[in-house]
């Protein structure tokens, strides 16, 4: 005798204004233009914002930028702003990034070359953080929330 699968059915919940999606909201994703074998979206947009997922200072293989901190650094910002335009915005809309680096004591150079993507009196909001180790042995990943233009 085999037992029945019962399905329940979950309570009805109301949104609140806190929870619900706004209404009219889209979410459209964006996606490397050479497919790549991650499972994650390069960016969303929901509304007005999107959202970038972390990038390596890695190429459209996935290789990194040889040198450490500073090219990985680089090129992640540049993988950034690829991203942005192909999503309907740019750096100068980046209103918060969150930067995750393999070692904290590198903060500094990585703040050498991050500063000069943005401009003076326009820095995004940033946390900066340093984990035990990042994807492909990278030191640096960025992540960030744009503003569509």
């Amino acid at each position: 005798m085999t037992a029945k699968k019962r399905s329940v059915k979950a309570p009805r919940r109301r949104a609140t204004k806190a929870s619900a999606r706004p209404r009219g909201a889209r979410l459209k994703y964006f996606d490397s233009p050479k497919p790549r074998p991650l499972p994650f979206s390069d960016a969303v947009r929901v509304g007005n914002l999107i959202y970038v997922s972390g990038q390596l200072g890695a190429d459209e293989n996935l290789k990194l930028a040889p040198g450490g901190v500073l090219p990985e650094t680089h090129r992640a910002l540049e993988n950034i702003r690829k991203i942005l335009e192909r999503s309907g915005s740019s750096l100068d809309h980046v209103v918060k990034c969150n930067v995750m680096l393999a070692d904290m004591s590198e903060w500094d150079a990585m703040n050498t070359v991050y500063s000069t993507f943005f401009r003076k009196g326009r820095m995004p909001a940033r946390s900066a953080f340093a984990g035990t180790g990042l994807a492909l042995g990278a030191r640096v990943e960025i992540e960030c929330v744009a503003a569509v233009k």
